[in-house]
């Protein structure tokens, strides 16, 4: 029988990682099944324990059950502990053990499928949320010169800092509006894109070299997206990020790393 994953959340019918793992499985010879999962907004435990019983080797977690999914789990990898969110399930030996690949998929679709490096440059981190939290701690290992988060408040993105006091040598706060200076990349990890809404930064966040990173993304460029290119920078949407955490889960539950470049290619064909 195939090995058998899949991907919860609520809702789940707009999920495109069946696609992207069937593509990753049919690509490296891996048997498996991997279908989407939509689990009642106070049934996400069942759920899980439900697809244990019937013998999944591991799941995807979605909006709104990623901090459900830390709090359930039997053991966390660092990364999900860092974020407090998990994004990745394997289930194996009796144990569930919690993974988060969000961030790590950011920064390999920004310095990977992008080509920027991001040591020694300075980032803007709009919003401090479940988002922004999952991305911190990949963005700080690549040793940037700074991280400013920015968030509407203040005290959130000072709680986020306190979380990571060992670095905080690396980060600084600030409102949307009261953000001084450029930046070589803009990560938007708000949901304003969704109501076709911009974090209100000053335009001169942006520079002509600027990487303007929208974690959203969908048929046409985000209002964000739409904003930076005004303002000199250069833009991708969130489907690069989508397609590398997959893969780094991929790698979690089946040993090996799928080519993403083919993957990712087919995914922006119309």
């Amino acid at each position: 029988m195939s090995d058998r994953y899949c991907v919860i959340g609520n809702p789940i019918a707009h999920s495109k990682s069946p696609l992207i793992h069937a593509a990753f499985a049919a690509a490296m010879g891996q048997d498996l099944i991997y279908e989407r999962c939509l689990a009642p907004l106070d049934g996400f435990e069942a759920t899980v324990r439900g697809l244990v019983d019937q013998g999944y080797r591991g799941a995807n977690v979605t909006v709104p059950f990623k901090l459900e999914a830390a709090r359930l789990a039997t053991r966390l990898e660092p990364r999900a502990h860092a974020a407090g969110a998990v994004n990745t399930l394997i289930f194996a030996n009796g144990e569930i053990v919690g993974d988060n690949t969000d961030g790590p998929g950011l920064v390999a679709d920004i310095v990977r499928n992008a080509g920027v490096a991001l040591k020694d440059k300075r980032i803007l981190l709009l919003g401090a949320g479940g988002a922004a939290r999952g991305a911190l701690l990949p963005l700080l290992l690549q040793a940037p010169r700074q991280i400013v988060i920015a968030n509407r408040t203040l005290a959130t993105a000072e709680r986020l800092v306190q979380d990571f006091s060992k670095h905080a040598d690396k980060l600084a706060v600030s409102g949307f509006a009261e953000v001084e200076g450029s930046f070589d990349v803009v990560i938007n990890a708000t949901s304003a894109s969704l109501a076709s809404d911009v974090p209100p930064v000053p335009p001169t966040v942006f520079h002509p070299g600027t990487l303007a990173l929208d974690m959203m993304y969908g048929n046409k460029p985000t209002v964000f997206m739409d904003f930076a290119t005004l303002h000199g920078a250069s833009v991708r949407d969130g489907l690069g990020m989508l397609v590398e955490q997959a893969a780094e889960a991929f790698v979690l539950w089946r040993g090996v790393r799928p080519d993403t470049a083919a993957v990712l290619t087919s995914m922006r064909q119309p």
